[in-house]
């Protein structure tokens, strides 16, 4: 057992749709329960079109805001013309985190199969923001939620996890 102490950060949950709204967006609101049935915190909710600038906009104005640690995309990962969720984020990117991807993509494969290749899932460290894109299937994003990311943002969680990372990213005192 660890002796850290959980801590909760702020998550923003983007939905990359041209027809979801919060009433029917099953995927973002998967998302969010899981996360705060975690203990952390909605730092911000929205829905975007797929469209490159109103994603790549959003995702600026939440890398940029203080209050918001981590952001997690679903919808705009496959690999559709519409689909350009990656390359909204692609020039916002500090450090690719490929690991996320790859990982998705192989415990996708026990659920999917080699559907699972159509998947551009992906996560980077984008100026001191965590940002994770997942497919927009509610399959998809609790594979990823549950396997990978709640996890990975429980500070608790050993050898190592995100969260611990974040007061180095940030240039402030670590406490281990």
């Amino acid at each position: 057992m660890s002796a850290r102490e959980f801590i909760g950060i702020n998550v923003g949950v983007l939905t990359v749709s041209d027809t979801r709204t919060l009433d029917d967006d099953r995927s973002g609101q998967t998302i969010v329960d899981l996360v705060t049935e975690a203990g952390h915190h909605l730092g911000a909710r929205a829905i975007v079109k797929d469209n490159r600038d109103a994603i790549r906009a959003q995702l600026e104005a939440w890398i940029a805001d203080p209050g918001v640690d981590v952001i997690i995309t679903t919808g705009g990962t496959g690999v559709t013309p519409r689909d350009v969720t990656p390359e909204a984020l692609a020039p916002l990117i500090t450090k690719a985190i490929p690991g996320f991807g790859e990982l998705f993509r192989f415990l996708s494969y026990a659920e999917v199969g080699t559907s699972t290749i159509q998947s551009r899932a992906e996560a980077a460290l984008c100026q001191d923001t965590y940002v994770f894109l997942l497919p927009g299937s509610p399959g998809g994003v609790r594979t990823a939620m549950t396997k990978i990311l709640l996890p990975q943002l429980d500070h608790r969680h050993s050898p190592c996890n995100f969260v611990m990372l974040l007061p180095r990213i940030r240039g402030e005192r670590e406490d281990a």
